[in-house]
């Protein structure tokens, strides 16, 4: 999964203030591409970069893929063993972006609203909504819990925590090692997750910071062409390795929501299984980034509908889940997986498109101007920003005049 929901999600401003390009490494609002002597978006000054959105779309489909592969994956050691690999990285890379594009969050009252309409509120109407589509398509009897995420809900939750908590990490003179030292914590703290998923936030923490502290010349230097090589057998070997941890390590380990005790494992595993697997998380994610290109391609444009994507897939997967789908899948075997790895993508796809985004846009953008009060430094903004449009149009006439 990222501006106020960013990312996995529909990004409501341009992106973080510009700054001064770093030699060999893009601007905040400087695509890869354009680096690279490739043409500019169009709308200068309101342009995206390519490469991020090209990186939520690719990360969202791995979203979509390991939810379907998890109802199939069963006596599937070739699938359960990529599924791993996915799981490793897939949110983290989410994680990751998410927090880059948090670097400039503070307190102030714009920031607060967007926060709130574009992460708090979206969370309230899903959480509401799967626990409703679970009690009446799934026939389950649970009752209807805020404090206690449903399935896909849990990225708002931690994602609202998470940039509540940016100020301070810009405070903190070790802000990485603080937050791996939290997450180590959650992983050895039984029952962590039982309310806001508190397992999730904690041991997913580093990841957040990480993208808090990254700049754009890091993202340039995994862009190397050197780097792209050497994460093809890097990721041999995750497949590899992810095929050997089928039988000998648990899979909640991949989820990062449990304790170590809560797997029924020694607490001293936890801290230890914490590192191993924000190591490798690293790692991939490095990969995975390297691999995203730089350049506008027919998926951009729908890096900006992700949040859209990842919230309304779920009730697809569940579905199909409810429905029987999955298990006819399974029936048929090598040819029922290949059918929902194919369906996966495009499911996903669809989901992120222009028309899903004006349909839903009520639950996921929500303007919401009655709920908060008008902060005078806002209206006074608007208003300098109104002033500087019309001494635009101004210059704009006297010059067609002078012609």
């Amino acid at each position: 999964m990222f501006d106020a929901a960013p990312s996995p999600g529909h990004d409501r401003r341009p992106l973080p203030p510009a700054q001064s390009p770093v030699r060999g490494g893009p601007g905040p609002r400087t695509s890869v591409s354009t680096q690279e002597g490739q043409p500019q978006a169009d709308r200068p000054g309101k342009q995206r970069d390519p490469f991020f959105d090209n990186a939520k779309y690719l990360a969202i489909v791995l979203v979509a893929l390991g939810h379907s592969w998890s109802a199939i994956k069963t006596d599937n050691r070739a699938l359960e063993g990529l599924y791993n690999v996915v799981y490793t990285f897939h949110m983290p890379a989410f994680i990751v972006i998410s927090g880059y594009f948090s670097r400039s969050f503070d307190m102030r009252p714009d920031r607060l609203k967007r926060l709130i309409t574009g992460v708090a509120v979206p969370y309230l109407l899903f959480q509401i909504a799967y626990s409703l589509f679970r009690r009446y398509a799934g026939q389950a009897s649970d009752p209807i819990s805020l404090v206690s995420p449903y399935y896909l809900t849990w990225f708002l939750c931690a994602l609202f925590i998470w940039r509540l908590t940016t100020p301070l990490w810009k405070l903190v003179r070790w802000p990485l090692p603080v937050a791996l030292g939290i997450a180590m914590v959650g992983s050895v703290t039984p029952g962590i997750d039982d309310n806001l998923d508190l397992g999730r936030v904690l041991q997913f923490l580093p990841c957040f910071v990480l993208g808090l502290l990254l700049k754009p010349e890091h993202f340039a230097l995994i862009r190397r062409r050197r780097v792209r090589i050497l994460a093809v057998p890097v990721f041999a070997a995750a497949l590899a390795i992810g095929w050997w941890t089928v039988p000998r390590v648990d899979g909640g380990w991949f989820y990062r929501q449990s304790s170590a005790q809560d797997l029924g494992e020694p607490w001293w595993t936890g801290p230890l299984m914490t590192l191993a697997m924000f190591g490798c998380a690293l790692l991939l994610t490095a990969c995975f980034l390297a691999w995203v290109p730089g350049r506008r391609t027919w998926f951009t444009a729908l890096g900006a509908g992700t949040l859209y994507g990842y919230l309304l897939h779920g009730f697809v997967v569940k579905t199909s889940l409810y429905m029987g789908g999955f298990d006819l899948a399974m029936r048929h075997g090598l040819l029922g997986s290949l059918v929902v790895t194919l369906l996966a993508p495009v499911a996903i796809t669809l989901l992120c498109t222009r028309p899903v985004q004006r349909v839903f846009r009520f639950a996921m953008e929500p303007r919401m101007e009655w709920a908060f009060q008008q902060d005078a430094a806002e209206l006074a903004r608007e208003r300098e920003k109104k002033d500087r449009q019309r001494e635009r149009e101004r210059d704009l006439q006297r010059e067609q005049v002078s012609v």
